[in-house]
C-alpha cells in the first residue's frame, strides 16, 4: 500500500509538470499512461461515447483515488462522465435506451459514485435512465437479460459485468430493502452459470464457463442441450470472475444472494487457477484449446483473473491454505509485467497482447477467436492490468 501512496504522490507531481516519470507502482503507471494518452475520457476521436471499457477504467481510477487521495484521478473520472452526461442528466453520445444493450451500463457505477460524492442531481438522473432500461430490458423465459436486443435470447458472460454491478450498486443506494431486485441480481449470476458451465463429460473440460448461451438454441453455435457456445473464451470468463468479486462488496451481508455468489466464486476459482499454463502462468485466449496452433496467452483475461483471485483471497471469500491461488496469481502477474508491459521513450507504459474483440455474432468457435487482432494499449486490457496491479501491490 505504501508504494502505491508514494507512487501516487510522485505521479501527481509528474502529471502537474507535464512530464511522465516512471512511478514505482505499476497501478499508478498504468493509470497515468492511459490518462496521458487521453484514454477512457468519454470520448472517441473527439466525439462522446458511452463505453464499457471507460467504465472499467474509471472503476480502477476510483480505487486508485481512494488509495492515494490524488485528485487527478477523481477529476479525470468526472471529466469522462461529464463528456457523456448533459447538465440535465441526459446520457448522450452513443447511448439509446431502446437499443437494449447491457454494455453501456458499465459506466453506471461511475454515475452513482459521482452522485454520492457531489450530490449533483444530473448524475442521479443519468443513473435513473440506466435503471429504467432494466425495467423493460428483454429477458429469456428464465429471466436472464438478453445481452443485446439484436441477439434474442442470448446471455453472455460479459453482460454480468456490464449490468449487474450497476444494478447492485443502484439497489444498495436507493432501494436497499427491495428484496425482489436483490433476488433478480443474484439470479442473473446463477442463470448464467447454470446455462454455461462445462459438464464433466464435455470435450476439453476445464470446469469453467462457455462464453454464452442461446436459450432458444436457434443460433448457429448453440449446443443441443443448453444452447451454450462451443469454447471458453478468457476475457468473457474474466468479466464474470471480476463481477463475482465486485458484487460481493455490494450484496447484503449474510443474505441468500451473497451465499449463492460466494458458492459460485468458490466453485470457479480452483478451476481458474488450474487452467493457467503450467510454464508461463498465463491463460490462453481460448482456454479450452491450450497449446493449439494459433492460440496464445492473452493479456486482458490473464489480468482479470489475477485481480479476481487476489481479491477473493484478500477479502477472505476463498480459502488458500496451501497458498496455491496467490502463487498462481503472482506467477501470472510477473509474466504480464515481463512480457506485456513496455516502457515507452516518453515515460509512459505501453501494453501488449489484448485481443480487440470477442463476440458471439458469428460462429463462436476457435477459428473465430484466434482470427481477431490484438491491439497496442487496448484499454480493456490496460484497465484490467491496473486492477490486477492494485491487488498485487497490496500483497
Amino acid at each position: 500500500m505504501l508504494r502505491i501512496l508514494l507512487a501516487g504522490f510522485i505521479a501527481f507531481l509528474s502529471l502537474s509538470s507535464g512530464t511522465y516519470a516512471r512511478p514505482s507502482s505499476y497501478a499508478v503507471w498504468a493509470a497515468d499512461s492511459a490518462i496521458a494518452r487521453g484514454q477512457g475520457n468519454g470520448l472517441s476521436s473527439g466525439q462522446p461515447i458511452v463505453s464499457y471499457e471507460h467504465g472499467e477504467f474509471q472503476w480502477g481510477l476510483r480505487l486508485l483515488y481512494e488509495m492515494t487521495g490524488n485528485k487527478t484521478y477523481l477529476n479525470y473520472i468526472k471529466t469522462g462522465v461529464d463528456n457523456i452526461v448533459f447538465d440535465n442528466g441526459t446520457v448522450h453520445g452513443s447511448y439509446t435506451l431502446t437499443d437494449y444493450v447491457l454494455d453501456p451500463l458499465r459506466t453506471g457505477p461511475t454515475f452513482l459514485y459521482l452522485y454520492d460524492l457531489t450530490k449533483q442531481a444530473k448524475y442521479k438522473t443519468a443513473a435513473d435512465i440506466f435503471r429504467t432500461q432494466l425495467n423493460s430490458h428483454p429477458r429469456t423465459a428464465q429471466g436472464q437479460f438478453w445481452h443485446k436486443l439484436k441477439y434474442p435470447n442470448q446471455g453472455w458472460l460479459d453482460g454480468i459485468y456490464m449490468g449487474e454491478i450497476f444494478y447492485a450498486t443502484y439497489t444498495q443506494m436507493f432501494q436497499e430493502s427491495n428484496a425482489t431486485a436483490w433476488s433478480d441480481i443474484t439470479s442473473q449470476f446463477r442463470l448464467m452459470y447454470e446455462n454455461t458451465a462445462q459438464n464433466a463429460t464435455a470435450p476439453n473440460n476445464t470446469g469453467l464457463l462457455y462464453h454464452g448461451y442461446d436459450y432458444s438454441k436457434k443460433t448457429v453455435w448453440a449446443s443441443p442441450d443448453r444452447g451454450h457456445s462451443p469454447e471458453v473464451w478468457d476475457r468473457a470468463l474474466g468479466w464474470y470472475s471480476m463481477a463475482l468479486v465486485d458484487v460481493l462488496d455490494i450484496l447484503p451481508e449474510s443474505s441468500e444472494g451473497q451465499t449463492l455468489v460466494l458458492n459460485l466464486l468458490r466453485t470457479l476459482v480452483p478451476h481458474i487457477r488450474d487452467a493457467a499454463d503450467k510454464d508461463s502462468g498465463a491463460w490462453w485466449l481460448v482456454i479450452t484449446q491450450p497449446g493449439r496452433a494459433k492460440n496464445y496467452f492473452e493479456s486482458s483475461g490473464t489480468s482479470m483473473f489475477v485481480y479476481s483471485l487476489l481479491k477473493a483471497v484478500r477479502k477472505g471469500w476463498i480459502s488458500d491454505a496451501d497458498g496455491s491461488i496467490v502463487k498462481a496469481a503472482k506467477k501470472a502477474y510477473n509474466y504480464a509485467v515481463n512480457n506485456w508491459v513496455v516502457a515507452n521513450a516518453d515515460g509512459t507504459m505501453g501494453w501488449l497482447n489484448t485481443v480487440v474483440v470477442g463476440s458471439l455474432d458469428t460462429t463462436g468457435d476457435f477459428d473465430y477467436y484466434v482470427s481477431q487482432p490484438t491491439d497496442l494499449n487496448d484499454l480493456k486490457g490496460l484497465a484490467a492490468f491496473l486492477l490486477a496491479s492494485l491487488e498485487y501491490e497490496q500483497l
